[in-house]
């Protein structure tokens, strides 16, 4: 019975840190991971023809034909 008065306290011991380690490098992964998505990858404008209308983004395929394209009166040739 005198091993229980050499015991060392927790924080002195290895297998604490060990399983502390695991969910604290995976919160640290997480925070860094939000924080690269929010700053870099944000407001991203669409590219390749893509319109958002709302919270859905279309995928246009063709454009539209060249007669189709509404000239204003004033810039017609005369």
């Amino acid at each position: 019975m005198s091993s229980l008065g050499s015991s060392r306290p927790w924080w002195r011991e290895l297998w604490p840190w060990l399983l502390i380690a695991g969910p604290a490098l995976t919160i640290v992964g997480c925070i860094v991971t939000i924080v690269l998505a929010v700053r870099y990858f944000g407001d991203q404008p669409l590219t390749d023809g893509a319109v958002k209308r709302g919270l859905k983004v279309e995928h246009i395929t063709a454009a539209p034909p060249a007669h189709a394209v509404a000239v204003p009166p004033s810039r017609q040739p005369q």
